[in-house]
């Protein structure tokens, strides 16, 4: 049985209480968080044994596996190294860290004290990008030679959602899962990138941070890339997700639409909605999405000892790969990437 502790008592916190009291093979033994209201009703509502206000406490008394830090982006760095010097196997939820020496300072951390680290790039496990690369893999397909990814969040998600919008970036929000997934597909590290970045619709809300993200990329296998990525779309939008993908090879092309899928719609006299059936659903009263595969994926390959399906090393890369995006959006210039070794 893995005994896990969640850091961070918010909704993603949530998920991960309620996947770990539905699988056989992990237990929810403790919450860490330092808003103490928060974390008590988290404790009471999933009828854990341990809540903590501080990580480092929780770290020194608690006799978890495995921690799970399911807090804002910018705040994975020190927690992450704390669990490897205590010892204790991490999952982290994207990005792996928001600096290059914090991403380098996490995997040394990882690797030198024998611990086993996974980051929830969790769009792996998403249905037709899943099945989109075992055919690419195959390779009946040929080479990927052109890419297009596009994954942008209705303008609510900067604005009520999040409440640290400011010390973050829609390349760490979305941008993250866009360029694992299409690095993951094409199944090459993107080598240069040139980026342009557009400000004003945030800042005019009083939210300092950049609107948008067009992306070029340039791969070591030599398929070329544009990526999408932006948190301003009309909140009249049917989906919160604007998420399409295409990309052309030797001998096909795939294309998805994973928001306006046509699985289901609704309509009534004031809205048109398409509500969600892949991403975090529920079946039954069980977490259901493909968002939620990636955490019960943990546990299992922690009971199987099985390499993760996302490495860390792997997850790094797409950490060190967006900051050079963000590089070449303030310069204007291409970056070429300084990645580390898988």
């Amino acid at each position: 049985m893995l005994k896990m502790a969640i850091i961070g008592a918010g909704t993603w916190g949530e998920s991960h209480a309620s996947i770990y009291a539905e699988h056989p093979q992990a237990e929810c033994v403790a919450i860490c968080d330092k808003n103490r209201e928060r974390a008590d009703a988290f404790a009471a509502k999933h009828r854990l044994a341990h809540t903590y206000y501080d990580y480092r406490e929780m770290l020194e008394k608690c006799d978890c596996d495995a921690v799970a830090i399911v807090t804002p982006d910018f705040l994975h760095t020190d927690m992450a190294i704390a669990c490897a010097q205590a010892g204790k196997h991490i999952l982290i939820e994207k990005p792996l860290a928001t600096r290059r020496e914090d991403v380098l300072a996490i995997v040394d951390a990882v690797e030198k004290h024998g611990v086993r680290a996974m980051v929830d790039l969790h769009n792996r496990w998403n249905p037709p990008f899943n099945l989109v690369k075992q055919m690419v893999a195959s390779g009946e397909y040929g080479e990927a030679k052109t890419a297009y990814f596009r994954l942008n969040d209705a303008l609510w998600v900067a604005t009520d959602m999040l409440s640290w919008t400011a010390k973050s970036s829609i390349l760490w929000f979305l941008g993250s899962h866009s360029l694992d997934t299409m690095s993951w597909i094409i199944g090459s590290l993107p080598e240069e990138v040139f980026a342009y970045k557009r400000t004003g619709k945030l800042a005019s809300l009083g939210i300092d941070t950049v609107d948008a993200y067009q992306t070029a990329i340039r791969y070591r296998s030599g398929a070329i890339a544009q990526m999408e990525n932006s948190w301003i779309t009309p909140n009249g939008n049917s989906n919160v997700n604007d998420f399409k993908f295409d990309l052309v090879l030797d001998k096909g092309k795939f294309d998805i639409d994973a928001s306006s899928h046509n699985l289901l719609q609704l309509t009534t006299e004031n809205t048109f909605y398409t509500p969600d059936v892949l991403v975090k659903n529920s079946v039954f009263g069980r977490c259901n999405g493909f968002a939620f595969e990636s955490i019960r994926s943990f546990v299992d390959k922690m009971a199987s000892g099985e390499p993760f399906h996302v490495s860390l090393r792997e997850a790094a890369n797409v950490s060190l790969a967006i900051l050079a995006i963000m590089e070449s959006a303030e310069s204007g210039k291409p970056v070429r990437t300084q990645l580390i070794e898988q």
